[in-house]
């Protein structure tokens, strides 16, 4: 029990020190640092030259260890002021499908003189892939970091890890950084993608039917044939070789009859995939929304109690995976 409280009030104080939040600004208060694997080995060569000096009265091995000692405390300085004072801000990420890569876009802003080997990677990912860039004198650097989307959802952004060890590697220092965004991760698509399910009409259900597959005809741009001129035609529809023939005999004008082709509605119902497991029921449903959004054939969506109405678009498609996503 008393390490579980422990465990809570440092949880508690990590929590406050680092608020989420989409800047991040590098200061005394939240960057640390520690000697790295090198670093300890010189701290032990420092220590064994002090103790040969002192048995044997060098004055030259003083000189020495003193002087490798403030070249280590110099090092240390620069490693802590390479950080200090740099800010970061994060661009939005876009959302992505289960098992791909979030690239997350961060903006680095320096206001004093030039930074190098700044390396941000994904905290508590000890194999995640460091980002390394440098940050010119008074100027910004654009840094971009992935890491794998494994839970579909609205997810919150993993704690990031600011590092540096230059300039001689002697010490690590790190500032950890709490991004306050969220990303959508969708359902996986079903590769390749399966046919739509067969549509049936309303008429089944409804005593009143309208049919599932709307049928609607419109000017368009598959050509039908040809007709005789009438009031509020398109002057661009005129057959102006064959009118200037049929006015010199008396005739009349003649256009072109043109014809869109037949819109479909589709209607992507969770129902019609009850055979396959929870998330393949989500996949397939996924690379419907996706085909018909590509074919432009207007579609709804149906899952469990709540329903999108037909339609087409970008907005649309969101709404339709981020419905997916949320899906239990």
């Amino acid at each position: 029990m008393a390490m579980r409280a422990l465990q809570a009030r440092w949880q508690a104080w990590w929590t406050a020190r680092h608020p989420p939040c989409d800047t991040h600004l590098m200061g005394q208060r939240n960057i640390y640092i520690l000697p790295t694997r090198p670093g300890l080995a010189f701290c032990a060569t420092l220590l064994l030259l002090l103790l040969a000096s002192i048995n044997d009265q060098l004055s030259l091995g003083f000189m020495l260890t003193f002087l490798l000692t403030g070249a280590g405390l110099a090092s240390m300085h620069s490693t802590h002021a390479n950080l200090r004072g740099l800010s970061l801000d994060l661009k939005a990420p876009g959302a992505v499908f289960a098992h791909e890569d979030v690239q997350l876009e961060l903006r680095l802003h320096n206001p004093g003189t030039a930074r190098f080997g700044i390396g941000v990677h994904v905290r508590g990912q000890p194999h995640s892939e460091i980002a390394w860039t440098d940050v010119p004198a008074l100027g910004h650097a654009v840094l971009q970091v992935r890491y794998p989307a494994s839970l579909r959802g609205l997810q919150a952004l993993p704690p990031l890890q600011i590092i540096t060890r230059f300039p001689l590697g002697l010490f690590r220092a790190w500032s950890v950084w709490r991004p306050a965004s969220h990303v959508w991760v969708y359902p996986q698509p079903e590769q390749p993608t399966p046919p739509f399910a067969p549509q049936t009409s309303d008429a089944d259900e409804d005593p009143n039917p309208q049919p599932t597959l709307a049928r609607s005809a419109q000017q368009g741009q598959d050509f039908e044939g040809v007709r005789a001129y009438r009031r509020g035609d398109s002057m661009r529809q005129v057959l102006w070789k064959k009118a200037a023939l049929s006015l010199e005999q008396g005739g009349n004008l003649w256009v072109r009859e043109t014809q869109a082709p037949v819109a479909r509605t589709l209607c992507l119902d969770r129902r019609d995939c009850m055979g396959l497991p929870g998330e393949a029921q989500l996949s397939r449903l996924c690379a419907w929304v996706l085909a018909a959004e590509q074919l432009q054939v207007p579609y709804g969506l149906r899952l469990g109690g709540q329903e999108i109405p037909a339609a087409l678009g970008s907005t649309h498609r969101q709404q339709c995976l981020e419905l997916l996503s949320r899906a239990p």
